[in-house]
């Protein structure tokens, strides 16, 4: 069987070696490029045979030569950034071939795809869109181009790592964004686990980039369940357009005035090549890490659990201090029935905890890779067999701080796609690696050290010695935490330390006690669309899809309720939409809908309707309604974690209810319980003031978004976008905390001995209503772009009894200016954002977050003659620090030089 697939190998390739042998032909092609109006050359215009990857650059004195195999004539396509595209007919080799381009405004020329899952002009979209192109993010001024996503019109962060940063756009911001989705070359970038991106740990280096295409707000309707909130898609570029050599490698420092640890140098190296033959065969490969360390949460205020507010305390002042980022300290106790009538009575005291610093892993690192093979058939037809890998550690904001140890995820697609259609297969392995969580390990280690039941003894004792001896209450607190302190590991001594290795390798769950998770989810998905538009002659655009998704949730006990077995979920779901435009192409109709199903939820439909507009050439206005919707994550319905402090985070469907009795036995909101020990603690316990929590029935989510807008030049130098939108949610889901005294008996005596919170997951009952406003203007002045775009979000309307986690801020604006080319091979990129403080509310923590305004800059040196560009920039160069959300560390300035050598060897 080998012997006879060699031969017709071989046989295949001689043929093919004939064919080129007997119709094509060397041919040397060379001249010079200029600007039409000025004479002046143009360097890095790209020459290239129209419809083949074969090209060429110009060099700094806009000279170029191509030696290419080919059939004449042949055409080739000119293409510069700024000027417009020319097709030269070329009939043999020549030395001097003269191209002149002429400048063309650029503003609002792009094209789109992720809006109508058609190609269009971003200028013509149906709704909001906005795009980074693959020169947008050579010029981006942070160290990366996923960091500069915030700068784009309505984009909001929570940054919880330096790798690792979440995106979103119209209220309900969150640490691991569910609400929004995240698609790299037509596969969904979640974590089958976490149902959310991981920031960018697995995504596409920015030597890849080709496009960034976001969708602020409901996507449900073409891209299927999620994506409430925003959408982004992310391609890569093809080697066929993009063959060559590229190598990038970045150098800088962080942390340099000492504030969170000593100035700390880190490294950015990519690596990008592809090759293609005979204009058939392609592939490419990428390569990247990335080595710095992390910033640091350093937030030590006291916060009150049950309400869970702020409240004013240091570990010296208050007994039962809590502080944010401070772990191990959530054990508490409220003594009681003290002989002797001690002042003790009635007060809760914690345990001293660790500093996050002294727990997690702080050295953020990330490597990772994409490869891909790629053949083209006749007619169109092009095979795609794509991998992409990655691993990194890093720090995650959930329920508590999780540190990301050599955290994996993997992604493998099979692709076939024509002009009309593209059907595609994939899968997403997930390994959580060495992952584990900082308040389990904060806790096991004191345990570990001394039992919480023995500590807490020892600290009465030594108050009431305290007390006896004349001391005051405070100086008491004092001598009694001295005194239950006494021999505590330490960090960085050999006892603590050995604790923290032993705790940190064993699962959550372990008898001996473990912090760490074992999540090795999956996730397969399949889908196909087709483009029926040129089968009906163009009298419509119709486009139809259908997919199915398969979860395969295996934590062995660490993260969700399988420890008798892999759980499993199957969703599927199709849609079609149709357009088409009407008095005199003028006005362009739109209506799609979509169906999906779970197999642990009734069915959903999501409408879309949508009308564009032309006023006059190059305005328009949009007007669109549709309808988006998001089942309850994996770890919505599935997940069963303690967490330490006493909390058990359950999912919201039935059987996980039923297992700790919560719809048999009374459990109580927080607030009430709150009251209650208030009560109890004045000595007069009043069980009237417990509210019981009652559950329904657990539903996905759903959101009504209403949108207008309108988009145009208002000269070819002046892009202006503005829109409205008006989102209304129903069943909202959210995080909802309760307290249960013993499950066995309703006895509500058992809130102050001996309490059971549990944090699961329900719907809001309410309608929760959203509005805002977004305003982006672009103007060209000569060599100079300057950019400007702002956005109001708020709740409106909404009288719900339950938190909403809106999380954003009322208001947040960019400005930049940027030139391309401000002197000879000069550029820059100058870029403010400010944004207003606002309120953060998360199952870890809640608080303000101030405002802030930070500065990103570069400045860039391009080399034509070698393909290579010098850059000198930095994020947060004035080094101002700031917080993206409650909890989370505190983010300063990064500043690097770097040097790419872009498609070289072609």
């Amino acid at each position: 069987m080998c012997k006879i697939f060699t031969r017709l190998v071989c046989f295949l390739g001689l043929v093919l070696l004939t064919n080129q042998m007997t119709f094509a032909q060397n041919i040397t092609i060379s001249g010079t490029v200029t600007d039409k109006e000025s004479g002046e050359p143009l360097a890095g215009v790209a020459i290239t045979v129209k419809g083949k990857a074969r090209g060429t650059l110009s060099n700094e004195h806009g000279d170029f030569k191509l030696i290419i195999t080919e059939n004449v004539p042949l055409v080739l396509s000119v293409t510069y950034v700024g000027y417009q595209t020319i097709e030269q007919t070329v009939t043999g080799s020549t030395n001097d071939l003269k191209i002149q381009l002429e400048a063309q405004a650029v503003l609002g020329q792009e094209v789109v795809v992720a809006a109508s899952r058609t190609p269009e002009r971003i200028l013509e979209s149906p709704v909001s869109i906005e795009r980074v192109g693959a020169a947008a993010v050579r010029e981006s001024a942070t160290p990366s181009f996923y960091d500069a996503l915030v700068n784009l019109k309505g984009v909001e962060s929570s940054t919880q790592s330096l790798t690792f940063r979440s995106l979103n756009t119209r209220g309900f911001n969150a640490n691991g964004n569910v609400r929004f989705n995240q698609f790299i070359d037509g596969m969904d970038n979640q974590a089958p686990g976490l149902n959310f991106s991981v920031g960018n740990i697995v995504g596409i280096s920015d030597l890849d980039v080709e496009s960034a295409e976001l969708i602020p707000g409901a996507s449900s309707a073409l891209y299927g369940a999620g994506g409430t909130n925003g959408t982004l898609i992310m391609t890569s570029k093809s080697p066929f357009k993009n063959p060559g050599l590229s190598f990038s490698y970045k150098v800088g420092m962080n942390h340099v005035d000492n504030l969170q640890r000593s100035a700390s140098s880190f490294e950015d190296m990519s690596l990008r090549f592809a090759k293609v033959w005979n204009n058939k065969f392609a592939f490419k490969t990428n390569i990247s890490y990335i080595d710095a360390s992390d910033w640091q949460a350093q937030n030590y205020n006291d916060f009150n659990r049950l309400t869970s507010s702020y409240k004013v305390g240091t570990r010296a002042t208050d007994p039962n201090y809590d502080g944010v980022n401070v772990y191990g300290d959530e054990i508490n106790y409220m003594y009681t029935g003290i002989p002797g009538g001690s002042p003790l009575n009635g007060q809760t005291v914690s345990r001293t905890g660790y500093n996050e610093v002294d727990l997690v892993d702080y050295a953020a690192k990330g490597f990772k890779t994409s490869n891909s093979l790629h053949y083209k058939f006749g007619r169109g037809l092009e095979l795609i067999g794509q991998a992409n890998w990655g691993t990194g550690t890093s720090v995650y904001t959930g329920t508590a701080r999780y540190s990301l140890r050599n955290f994996k995820i993997g992604q493998y697609k099979l692709e076939l796609k024509g002009d009309n259609f593209f059907v595609r297969a994939y899968t997403t392995q997930e390994n959580s690696g060495d992952t584990y969580q900082a308040t389990a390990l904060a806790s096991l280690i004191n345990e570990a050290w001394k039992s919480s039941s023995t500590w807490f003894l020892t600290y009465a004792g030594a108050y009431n010695a305290a007390r006896v001896a004349g001391k005051n209450d405070a100086d008491a607190h004092t001598a009694a935490r001295s005194a239950a302190d006494v021999g505590r590991w330490l960090p960085g001594g050999s006892p603590f330390e050995t604790a923290k290795q032993q705790i940190v390798s064993r699962p959550i769950g372990d008898p001996k006690g473990g912090a760490k998770f074992n999540d090795k989810s999956s996730l397969y998905h399949g889908e196909g669309m087709y483009n029926f538009t040129n089968m009906l002659n163009n009298a419509v655009e119709l486009i139809a899809g259908a997919s199915y998704r398969f979860y395969d949730l295996n934590s062995e006990g660490t993260l969700f309720n399988d420890l008798n077995g892999n759980i499993t979920i199957g969703e599927y779901g199709g849609y079609v939409q149709v357009a088409k435009k009407v008095l005199q192409e003028k006005l362009k109709l739109a209506a799609s809908g979509r169906y999906d199903k779970s197999q642990n939820f009734d069915g959903r439909v999501t409408p879309r309707v949508s009308a564009v507009y032309t006023i006059a050439h190059n305005n328009n206005i949009r007007v669109s309604y549709q309808t988006g919707f998001r089942n309850p994550t994996t770890q919505n319905q599935y997940i069963d974690l303690a967490v330490g402090g006493g909390l058990q985070i359950i999912g919201g469907l039935p059987n996980l209810l039923d297992k700790y009795n919560l719809r048999t036995q009374p459990a109580y909101t927080v607030a009430s319980v709150a009251q209650f020990k208030a009560s109890a603690a004045a000595g007069a316990p009043n069980p009237a003031l417990l509210q019981t929590y009652t559950f329904g029935d657990f539903k996905p989510e759903s959101v009504q978004a209403y949108e207008v807008g309108y988009k145009g030049l208002l000269t070819n130098k002046l892009m202006v976008d503005v829109a409205y939108y008006y989102n209304s949610f129903k069943d909202y889901i959210l995080q909802w905390d309760v307290i249960q005294a013993n499950p066995t008996t309703a006895d509500p005596s058992g809130l102050i001995a001996t309490p059971r919170r549990f944090s699961t997951v329900v719907n809001s009952p309410d309608q929760v209503n959203m509005q805002g406003v977004a305003v982006g203007i672009d103007y060209k002045v000569g060599k100079f772009t300057l950019s400007t775009n702002g956005t109001y979000n708020d709740l409106v309307n909404t009288n719900t009894t339950l938190v909403t986690d809106f999380n954003t801020p009322k208001y947040r604006f960019n400005v930049g200016v940027s030139s391309r080319e401000v002197a000879k091979n000069v550029g820059f990129n100058v870029v403010y954002r400010w944004q207003d403080q606002y309120n953060w509310s998360s199952t870890f923590i809640a608080g303000n977050v101030p405002a802030f305004g930070t500065v990103d800059a570069q400045v860039s040196y391009r080399l034509p003659a070698y393909s290579t560009t010098l850059k000198l920039g930095g994020s947060n160069i004035l080094n101002q620090y700031y917080a993206t959300s409650y909890g989370n560390p505190q983010v300063g300035g990064m500043y690097y030089v770097s040097i790419v050598f872009d498609q070289l060897m072609k």
